[in-house]
C-alpha cells in the first residue's frame, strides 16, 4: 500500500463496494454505489479505467464484461489513511484522536466500549515485559 496512493473519496467509495462484495463488473459497482441516480455510469466507468492505471483495483478482460476486483488490502488502506489523517489533524497524537471519537462526535455504544476495553487491555498486556524471562 505505501507504494500506491492514497485512493480518493470517490475511489474509496468503488473500493469499499469490491471489499464488501467481491469482484464484480463496471455496471454492478455503478448500481451499488450510485443509488440516487446522480453519477453517471460513464464517471463510474472512466473512474475505475484511471483506479486500474493507479494500480488500485485489478480488471480480468478475458471476457466481454470485465470484472473489477480491489487490488489493495481493506485493513492495510484503513491503516494508512488513519495514520495520515492522525499525523494531520492530532499532530500524531493517538489519544487525542480516541478522545475525540469517543467523546464528543458520538458516544460510544456498551457493545463498543467493551470491544475497545478488551483492545486496551491486550495492548497493555502485550506491553509489559515477560516477568519469567
Amino acid at each position: 500500500m505505501s507504494k500506491t496512493p492514497a485512493p480518493t473519496p470517490s475511489e474509496l467509495k468503488i473500493l469499499q463496494c469490491l471489499w464488501h462484495h467481491g469482484p464484480a463488473t463496471v455496471r454492478a459497482v455503478h448500481e451499488r454505489i450510485s443509488t440516487d441516480g446522480a453519477l453517471s455510469y460513464t464517471t463510474t466507468l472512466k473512474q475505475m479505467q484511471i483506479m486500474h492505471g493507479k494500480e488500485l483495483v485489478h480488471r480480468d478482460d478475458s471476457q466481454r464484461a470485465h470484472i473489477f476486483s480491489a487490488a489493495i488490502d481493506e485493513a492495510e488502506t484503513q491503516r494508512v489513511m488513519l495514520g495520515d489523517f492522525m499525523s494531520r489533524v492530532y499532530e500524531g497524537s493517538a489519544s487525542r484522536l480516541v478522545m475525540q471519537a469517543l467523546g464528543i462526535s458520538r458516544p460510544a455504544s456498551a457493545t463498543e466500549l467493551e470491544e475497545i476495553d478488551r483492545l486496551v487491555q491486550k495492548l497493555r498486556a502485550d506491553s509489559q515485559p515477560d516477568a519469567g524471562r
